[in-house]
């Protein structure tokens, strides 16, 4: 399995264009993130990787992801982190 990024490097993917996906991601990556399972640690930044508009749609439950373990992040952040 690949290095995974630095708890630094992962706040820094967490600033996004949109203060939707700020409020959800960044907050995840201070509560959350060190209780993930290395796997979902490494799917975890593939989720960072995925672009805005899908992200948004995704979380704000207009669409699903087609990879499945990425949909089970979306929705363990979404009920982890309440805003």
């Amino acid at each position: 399995m690949a290095e995974l990024m630095s708890k630094a490097r992962l706040r820094w993917a967490c600033r996004r264009g949109m203060l939707e996906l700020d409020v959800l991601l960044a907050p995840f990556v201070e509560q959350g993130y060190d209780g993930l399972t290395e796997q979902q640690k490494a799917e975890f930044e593939q989720l960072l990787a995925c672009d805005d508009p899908d992200l948004f749609a995704w979380f704000m439950g207009h669409a699903k992801s087609e990879k499945p373990e990425l949909q089970a992040l979306v929705n363990l952040i979404v009920q982890r982190v309440r805003v």
